[in-house]
């Protein structure tokens, strides 16, 4: 009797083990997947946010194609002009020079080609224009021509808050006139993506004005800000 419940013993104590060897092996499986889901998971987020930062990137890239579309747009209608004046003057002077009526006409030809050239030219820019403006419709149209709205400044903050390469750069276009960002680099030694995002910044925040009639823009002191640099540099002194 002794002896069958010995075994009867050793059996439910096997089962015990390998239940508990059987659990084990679960519980890590479980852990295992976890992890890799949580692995998967922190993937997917590290994927979404390199796609925005890219997509802000295209953004960015478009919109600066637009300006320089735009510039390129006027630079072609002023070549346009003046070719229309050359052959103005190609006119005149077949009127006057019989002998020579046949090369003119044939420059007149080459001019009215070049002509037609500028004008198909001029149509794909300008449906280059529509459709990048269709893409970053989202954005304000840059103006053409002509000094943007200027931007009050924000008395509260003043020079309170300017770091002092901005004091230095305010004080540099005060005494030196406007200046483009890539002009304002070369004095102040700071990459092109530093210049660019602290002349914008300073721009938005109200202590300079920015002049849009070509690119790139010109910046400027705003007269209220020249009078507070020169009221801090009296205070100084």
């Amino acid at each position: 009797m002794d002896e069958i419940i010995l075994i009867l013993m050793s059996c439910l104590l096997g089962a015990a083990v390998i239940s508990v060897i059987e659990y084990s092996r679960r519980l890590r499986r479980v852990d295992s997947e976890y992890e890799k889901a949580r692995g998967a998971v922190e993937d997917i987020v590290l994927s979404i946010n390199r796609q925005f930062k890219r997509e802000a990137e295209k953004l960015e890239v478009v919109a600066y194609r637009v300006e320089a579309a735009v510039a390129k747009g006027d630079s072609a209608l002023n070549v346009a002009g003046d070719v229309g004046k050359k052959i103005g003057s190609l006119e005149a002077k077949a009127l006057t020079d019989s002998e020579s009526r046949e090369k003119l006409t044939s420059r007149l030809d080459e001019a009215e080609k070049r002509l037609r050239d500028i004008v198909a030219s001029q149509g794909v820019i300008t449906t280059k224009i529509a459709n990048m403006e269709q893409q970053v419709k989202q954005f304000p149209i840059i103006p053409a021509t002509g000094l943007e709205a200027v931007i009050p400044i924000r008395k509260e903050k003043a020079m309170a808050q300017l770091t002092d390469t901005e004091v230095a750069v305010l004080e540099m276009l005060a005494s030196a006139g406007p200046r483009t960002a890539p002009e304002v680099k070369e004095r102040v030694m700071l990459s092109r993506e530093h210049t660019a995002r602290l002349m914008k910044k300073l721009y938005e925040e109200g202590y300079l004005e920015r002049e849009t009639g070509k690119i790139p823009f010109k910046y400027s002191v705003k007269k209220e800000m020249e009078k507070l640099l020169k009221k801090a540099e009296g205070q100084t002194s």
